[in-house]
């Protein structure tokens, strides 16, 4: 077991360097040291398999890797040999690479749902393209997203819906709608009163539950009786519900639909997915007006595509999805009996599907709190446990899995003495965690 004892006084230092060079000292504001305890924000100097090294030597098994990116572990060295062997090919060129073609044959033949392929570099940039391809196909204005889920695109179409909206005129926010999730009589509710004028319905089709019995067939029914298309976010569904994406495991076939995240295992690569006749509309071969779909210089570099194409491999050949599950279903137990062994089962919680867990810290009103977030978080990270969830790696050990479930026994025996003081201050070594959607810094 990794021992309590840590200094982060060069991650101190690196963080106020990020911070003068870098707007929130991070590129993504979910990887921000606001989402960490004070003082306990690693800076991260690499990385194999399951485990991290920050810059202070302190070695961490990691959980929700790349914000759920890097699924098959840390230089994984099947990735990094195709990578690396592309590398010396070239990564750019002023025509289509035969690599292109290889990698979307590849896709296509992964995901069968979907007759055509576009790649990006971004889940922004696929999710936006596919909400323009609607618009530009149906003639209409409106986006409706699934008001339940955290996330969609940086595109203003999104962003004007959050808190942190400074900056995009009230005219784009008036845009975008929102559903209920697993509610098709709301649904349809929103489609009548925006009857003509909803171009899609986007959502993940799964997050913490499956769907309700019947409900993603009914909501395809639905947003085409009513002229508008379905459009499955897979960002995070896609190749950790299983290769094929949650559109392969529930048997429902949306419009359109977006990958990213573990399809390139930590490289750059997005895809946007769907039927001919809609992907068209950004080609060659449509005699109608044209689509700007998807243009971008760097959306076919021949590395990102050659980890795409090993990915795809390696999950088919060593039945990755499967072994996510698994881990994930091993790491879920153990939690919860030593969360019910310190008597913090109601408060301490797993969530989510095994290949994609999150856990909740709730108050003594069994209300989520930050407080209770920072205190969790900052006796992990003493235990040598580092993410914001437990999102699972197949690269994690029956070891590691160990040493998790021992870090968490220890955090919940605080959790226990937190509670029964009625207040965690005194355990969270200063501010507490923050969201990362909020108005004011």
């Amino acid at each position: 077991m990794t021992t309590r004892a840590k200094s982060f006084k060069r991650s101190g230092d690196l963080n106020s360097r990020l911070h003068a060079a870098i707007p929130g000292g991070a590129h993504t504001y979910a990887k921000g040291e606001d989402q960490y305890p004070a003082g306990m924000a690693p800076v991260i100097s690499h990385g194999l398999g399951a485990h991290v090294w920050d810059a202070d030597g302190n070695e961490y098994v990691e959980y929700g890797s790349g914000l759920r990116a890097v699924s098959l572990g840390h230089a994984h060295p099947r990735i990094v040999e195709a990578v690396q062997r592309e590398l010396g090919r070239g990564s750019n060129f002023v025509r289509p690479s035969m690599i292109e073609l290889d990698a979307a044959e590849r896709f296509l033949s992964t995901v069968r749902t979907a007759e055509m392929v576009k790649f990006a570099k971004s889940g922004s940039d696929v999710t936006t393209a596919a909400v323009k391809l609607a618009r530009a196909v149906t003639g209409r204005p409106l986006v409706a997203i699934c008001g339940d889920q955290p996330f969609f695109s940086t595109d203003d179409w999104f962003i004007a819906t959050t808190a942190m909206s400074a900056g995009i005129p009230e005219a784009v926010a008036d845009l975008t709608v929102r559903f209920p999730y697993g509610d098709l009589a709301a649904t349809e509710q929103v489609l009548q009163e925006n009857d003509g004028r909803i171009s899609c319905l986007i959502l993940e089709a799964a997050t913490q539950h499956d769907p309700p019995e019947g409900y993603l067939a009914g909501l395809r029914d639905l947003a085409h009786r009513y002229g508008a298309l379905l459009i499955f976010d897979e960002m995070i569904t896609g190749f950790r519900w299983s290769e094929k994406g949650a559109q392969g495991i529930y048997g429902v076939t949306p419009d359109l639909s977006t990958f990213g995240k573990a399809l390139g295992n930590g490289f750059a690569v997005s895809a946007l997915a769907g039927r001919r006749e809609l992907m068209e509309r950004g080609g060659l071969h449509d005699g109608r007006e044209r689509v700007f779909l998807l243009s971008t210089t760097h959306g076919a570099e021949t590395h990102s595509l050659a980890a795409a194409i090993a990915v795809m491999d390696t999950y088919e050949q060593e039945g990755i999805a499967q072994r996510l599950h698994d881990i994930g279903d091993r790491l879920a137990t153990g939690v919860r009996e030593v969360a019910a062994s310190a008597g913090v089962a109601d408060h301490v919680v797993v969530r989510g599907r095994s290949s994609n867990l999150v856990f909740a810290t709730l108050d003594e009103d069994l209300q989520p709190s930050q407080q209770y977030r920072t205190l969790f978080l900052r006796e992990l990270i003493l235990g040598g446990v580092i993410g914001p969830s437990f999102v699972v790696s197949a690269a994690l050990t029956d070891d590691d899995i160990g040493r998790t479930v021992e870090a968490v026994a220890r955090a919940c025996a605080v959790y226990r003495k937190a509670l029964d003081a009625g207040d965690p201050s005194g355990w969270t070594g200063g501010r507490p965690v923050k969201p990362v959607f909020r108005r004011f810094a």
